[in-house]
C-alpha cells in the first residue's frame, strides 16, 4: 500500500498522504463500503475521482478507520463517529487525510500554469509581494491557493471568501511554514499554517 508519507506536526494531529498508483479494481477490492459510499462511487464517471475516493478510505483504514466511522454533514463537511476533527482532500494522483482533536483543514493542488488565469479571484493582499517573474511563482501561487482551501474547510461557514476574508502574508517556499488571519465580518482569527511540496503538487494544512 502506497502510504507516501505521515506527519505528526503536534502530539494531538497526524497527516497521512496517499500516492494512488493502485487500479481502481485493486483499490475497491482493499477496503469494505457501507452500501451510500458504493453507491456514490460506482456513479462518479471519472475514474481518477473514483481512485481518489478510494484511496481516501484507505487512509482511514492507515488511522484505525473503516468507511462506515466517516459520515458528512449537510455542507458536505466531513465527520467522525468518535468525535476527532477530520479533513479530506485528493488531487490527481495524490490524496491526503488529517485527523485531530484540533479543528483542522487540508487540501493538495498540482502545481499548474493555469493557476495563474484565477489567481485574481483568489489574492488581493498577496498580489503586493508576488512577483510574476520569480521563479517560485506558480510555486507560490499553488501554496496560497491550498492555505486559503484548507482554511476555507477549517472555517466551515457559508459565504467565506478566499479573496476577501483570507490573508497569507509573505512566506518563502523554503520555509515550509507561514502565517494567514481569516477576517470574517466581527471574527479575526490567526494560524499557523504548513506547506509542504512533493513531485510537482503542494499539501497545505491548517491547524487551529
Amino acid at each position: 500500500m502506497p502510504l507516501y508519507k505521515s506527519i505528526s506536526p503536534n502530539s494531538q494531529t497526524t497527516v497521512k498522504i496517499w500516492k494512488i498508483d493502485e487500479s481502481y479494481d485493486d483499490l475497491m477490492q482493499s477496503i469494505d463500503l457501507k452500501p451510500e459510499s458504493l453507491e456514490r462511487v460506482l456513479k462518479m464517471k471519472s475514474e481518477l475521482h473514483q481512485r481518489g475516493f478510494l484511496s481516501v478510505r484507505c487512509l482511514l483504514a492507515e488511522f484505525g478507520y473503516q468507511d462506515s466511522d466517516l459520515f458528512y454533514d449537510d455542507h458536505g463537511k466531513p465527520h467522525l463517529k468518535d468525535g476527532k476533527q477530520i479533513s479530506i482532500t485528493h488531487s490527481f494522483n495524490f490524496s491526503g487525510v488529517i485527523i485531530s482533536d484540533l479543528t483542522i483543514g487540508i487540501d493538495i493542488e498540482k502545481q499548474r500554469d493555469k493557476i495563474t488565469i484565477i489567481a485574481h479571484k483568489f489574492i488581493d493582499y498577496e498580489s503586493d509581494y508576488l512577483n510574476e517573474e520569480d521563479d517560485s511563482y506558480i510555486e507560490k501561487l499553488t501554496a496560497i491557493w491550498c492555505v486559503k482551501e484548507s482554511l476555507y474547510k477549517l472555517f466551515a461557514t457559508p459565504g467565506l471568501s478566499f479573496q476577501k476574508h483570507c490573508l497569507v502574508i509573505p512566506f518563502s517556499i523554503n520555509d515550509c511554514e507561514t502565517v494567514a488571519w481569516i477576517d470574517y465580518k466581527t471574527k479575526k482569527r490567526r494560524y499557523n499554517i504548513h506547506f509542504l511540496t512533493f513531485e510537482g503538487f503542494t499539501c497545505a494544512y491548517a491547524i487551529s
